[in-house]
Parts: C-alpha cells; sequence; structure tokens
C-alpha cells in the first residue's frame, strides 16, 4: 500500500489543454493570456479585482506595504497561524504583536482585539494595520474583528491563503479587508503548484502591487526604475493551471468537507477525539481535517496518535505552532495565549485530500481507532 498523505494536488482534467495553449502561444514567462484570463476569472468569483503572484507570501507583503507598514511600526496579528502570515511585517521592518484566538472558531479573538486596541489608542500608539487569518478553511468572525478595526481607523489584512472557497455570512473570504492575500500552494483546495493572488475593491492598490510585482519598471523602452519592486509575478505557465483549477473549486471544497464529514461519523464514539468547531456563521471548506486529542480520555496523546499513524504508513502532523512559541519571535509582545497553545498541544491534522479515496480514509479511521483500542487494554 502507497503511504496516504496529507493534502495533495488534484487536477480537473482542464489544466494540460491551457498549459499546452500556453506552451504553443510561446508565453511562457510572467506575461500573458493565460495570467490575464485567471486574474479575470479568479475577481469575476469573489467580485473584485486581482493581481496573480508568485506566492501566497508575496501577496502579503505586497499587501502591507499597499497598507503602509513600515520601519518601526507595530502590525496586530493572530498567533496562531502558519509564519508565512507574520514574516512579511518583519519584511518591511515592522514588529508583530500577536493576540490569541477565540476557542469557538480557532481564529483571532474579537474581544481580545478590542481590549488591545483600546489600550493602544489610549496609549496613542495604535497599529498601523491588523492581519486577520482564516484557519484551516474557517473565517474569523469578521463582523465583530471590522467594528473594532474600522472604530480606531487602522486597516485590514486578509490572509485568505487557507480559505479559497470559504464563506462568512454568504459572502466568500478575502471580500472583507482592506487588502486580502490567497494561496495556491501545492497543499491546498486548489493549486497553481505554487503562487498567490492579491486582491482589493480599491483598483488603484491591485494595480499599484502589479507594479511592484514586476520590478516597478517604469513605462518606456529603457528599464527605468523610481520605487523598490520585487520579483513576484505569477508565470503564465502557472496560471494557466489556476484556470484548470479555479473550474473545479467548488467540487474540491464539496469534496474536503465530505471527508470531514465521514471523519466526525467515524469518530463520534470515540472519547477525548474533538473535531475543529464549525462555528455557525459561515461555509467551512475543511481544507484540512482537524481534531484535538486529549490524552487522558483518548489514551494516547497527539503526538503519539502521529507516532501511530506513521507506522501505518499515514502522513498526519500537529496544528500550527503558535508564533510566540517559535524561537524566531519569542521577544514579540503577546496578548494571552493560554487557547492558541492549548490547541497545538492537542491539535492534530488529518489526511484530507480532495482524492483521498474512501478506501484510503478508511485505512485512517482504522488507524486512530486501533490507536485508541490499544491504549484501553489493561
Amino acid at each position: 500500500m502507497s503511504r496516504v498523505l496529507l493534502s495533495v494536488p488534484h487536477m480537473g482534467g482542464t489544466e494540460e489543454k491551457y498549459v499546452a495553449e500556453a506552451f504553443a502561444s510561446n508565453w511562457l514567462s510572467t506575461v500573458g493570456p493565460q495570467i490575464d484570463a485567471f486574474e479575470r476569472e479568479f475577481g469575476a468569483r469573489i467580485g473584485q479585482p486581482c493581481v496573480a503572484l508568485g506566492s501566497g507570501t508575496a501577496a502579503i507583503h505586497l499587501g502591507l506595504r499597499l497598507l503602509g507598514v513600515g520601519p518601526g511600526d507595530e502590525v496586530l496579528c493572530p498567533t496562531f497561524t502558519f509564519v508565512a502570515s507574520v514574516n512579511p511585517v518583519v519584511y518591511q521592518g515592522a514588529r508583530p504583536v500577536f493576540i490569541d484566538s477565540e476557542a469557538s472558531s480557532w481564529n483571532l479573538d474579537p474581544g481580545l482585539l478590542e481590549e488591545v486596541m483600546t489600550r493602544r489608542a489610549r496609549e496613542r500608539r495604535l497599529p498601523k494595520a491588523v492581519v486577520v487569518v482564516h484557519l484551516f478553511g474557517q473565517m474569523a468572525d469578521m463582523d465583530p474583528i471590522l467594528a473594532v478595526c474600522h472604530k480606531f481607523g487602522v486597516p485590514v489584512l486578509e490572509d485568505a491563503a487557507e480559505a479559497i472557497g470559504a464563506t462568512y455570512k454568504g459572502r466568500p473570504a478575502g471580500t472583507f479587508g482592506d487588502v486580502s492575500a490567497f494561496s495556491f500552494n501545492g497543499n491546498k483546495i486548489i493549486t497553481t503548484t505554487g503562487g498567490g493572488m492579491l486582491s482589493s475593491k480599491d483598483d488603484a492598490k491591485v494595480a499599484r502591487a502589479r507594479y511592484w510585482s514586476t520590478q516597478a519598471r517604469e513605462p518606456g523602452l529603457a528599464y527605468h526604475h523610481v520605487e523598490m519592486g520585487y520579483n513576484y509575478r505569477l508565470s503564465n505557465v502557472l496560471a494557466a493551471i489556476g484556470r484548470g483549477q479555479l473550474e473545479v473549486v467548488d467540487a474540491r471544497v464539496d469534496a474536503r468537507r465530505a471527508i470531514a464529514a465521514r471523519y466526525w461519523e467515524a469518530f463520534a464514539d470515540i472519547p477525548g477525539l474533538r473535531p475543529m468547531p464549525q462555528a455557525p456563521y459561515g461555509l467551512h471548506t475543511n481544507w484540512l481535517s482537524c481534531f484535538l486529542v486529549d490524552a487522558e480520555s483518548f489514551g494516547a496523546t497527539r503526538d503519539e496518535l502521529i507516532a501511530h499513524l506513521d507506522r501505518a504508513d499515514i502522513e498526519s502532523r500537529p496544528v500550527w505552532k503558535p508564533m510566540h512559541m517559535q524561537p524566531l519571535y519569542a521577544a514579540a509582545e503577546m496578548h494571552g495565549g493560554r487557547v492558541a497553545e492549548a490547541i497545538f498541544a492537542q491539535g492534530i491534522c488529518l489526511p484530507s485530500s480532495s482524492s483521498l479515496s474512501v478506501e484510503d480514509q478508511q485505512r485512517v479511521i482504522d488507524a486512530v481507532r486501533s490507536c485508541w483500542t490499544a491504549s484501553r487494554r489493561p
């Protein structure tokens, strides 16, 4: 039997056709009809303009620059996230300030955010921006978060890297912030193998990001530069893959939600194994199916379960390690932390590929159950 992997690319069928068109046209670099079409089609899906970039990290970086983040500034960020949500703050010479999660969604805690912002307002040192991350396919509670940010006049960068297809009260992820970022990394719901997208309601912001993403070259024959730029543009060939992937995104979301539902049903009778909460305000794509492992009730720790699955040739992993627990950010300011620490101590991600067969998912289920069963033996 082959190894069951956590989350793998899943092609839809038309990607090769679009890639063949890119090769036939000889548009193989960072300009061409495929990248134009990909931006147009993705923008039509979410209802606002977009620019395709080489990674989600690049989108966050350019987004922070668009919001005016620079040296000496502070940016409020959730501690419970992947490091790529935070590193671009430092690229801009700014400092991340971390805020804990709420247990009901695992995302940024709006109440704690308001406490921090209120205190900062009294001290006359408001942050330059707030980064909001939608984790594992579930959106943060945006209404109270936006209300706080609007109250104090602080812009929002929405990191929707893990949430393509997710919604909040009927609106798609990536349409709430002043700027938003998406990822098409190989493990995401749809992929361009590597890539990302920046979006904003403001056409001027998108145009500026496009300009910066191609080394900020000025119009004209000469290579003339006035501003700092980056080599951040997505290639026409990878955009062709993205076009094919975009055609099947709804089917991929449906498949991952069905996988999560089968896990919930299969583990309903196992004490100490609880799924990630499903917030009532929107559609959770279940990009990854996550569970909390209570060692006392389950009979094994999260890490012991991961090791047990590995011996069965099944890949799993812990949920994100909070940023304030990382040596890289050990000196950063932190507000709260107990919720994120508790989730990390117990959280596990199980195989969730949209191409995961029922038979391979049953292997995962059987392995988890065998770990639980073994723990109950005298």
